[in-house]
C-alpha cells in the first residue's frame, strides 16, 4: 500500500513538472518556420475565397486549453493575396460572431511588400456558444498566403509570445 500511495505520488509530482506548451519548430508549407506548444495534426481544405477556389494546407494542435494553427494557401499569382486575406479575415470573424476586433500593422523580416503583414485581436463564440478570444496574422511570401492564429478562452502573452514571434522566413 506505502509504495503505491509512493509510486501515485511520484506519478503526480512527475505529471506537475512537465511542460503544458511543449515549443516545437515545424514547416506548415513554403519556406516558413514556425513553433507551435505541442505535436500537429495536419490537414487541408478546398475553400473558395476571393472567388478563387484555394487549397489550404494546415497544422494545429491544442495546448494549454488554446487551438494553435498555421496555415498556408498557394496563391498562384502574389497579386491575389490582398483580396483572399480580406475575405479570410471577415470569414474569421463571421465565423465567431465577433463582438469586438481589432486590426494592426505587423512586421515579419521576409514577408512581401505587396500585402502589409497584419494582426487581428478579436472576441466572440465559439460554436458552442462559449467565449472566445483569438489572435491572428496573415502575411505574404512569393505566391503564398500565411495565416496563424490562437483560439482560446483568454490568451495570455505567454501563448502568443513565443508563437508569433516563432515564425519565421528566409
Amino acid at each position: 500500500m506505502y509504495r503505491q500511495l509512493l509510486l501515485l505520488g511520484l506519478a503526480l509530482v512527475l505529471a506537475a513538472c512537465s511542460p503544458s506548451l511543449n515549443w516545437r519548430e515545424v514547416r506548415p508549407g513554403g519556406e516558413l518556420k514556425a513553433l507551435l506548444p505541442c505535436k500537429p495534426d495536419q490537414g487541408s481544405r478546398r475553400q473558395n475565397l476571393a472567388g478563387r477556389e484555394i487549397e489550404v494546407q494546415m497544422l494545429g494542435c491544442e495546448a494549454a486549453g488554446a487551438l494553435y494553427a498555421v496555415s498556408v494557401a498557394e496563391l498562384g499569382e502574389a497579386r491575389h493575396a490582398q483580396a483572399v486575406q480580406v475575405q479570410w479575415q471577415a470569414n474569421l470573424l463571421g465565423n465567431m460572431q465577433a463582438t469586438a476586433s481589432t486590426s494592426s500593422a505587423w512586421s515579419l523580416k521576409g514577408a512581401n511588400t505587396l500585402l502589409e503583414p497584419v494582426r487581428l485581436k478579436a472576441r466572440g463564440l465559439r460554436p458552442d456558444g462559449q467565449p472566445v478570444a483569438v489572435e491572428a496574422v496573415w502575411f505574404a511570401h512569393g505566391t503564398g498566403l500565411y495565416h496563424a492564429v490562437i483560439y482560446a478562452e483568454r490568451i495570455a502573452p505567454e501563448m502568443s509570445e513565443p508563437f508569433f514571434s516563432g515564425l519565421e522566413l528566409p
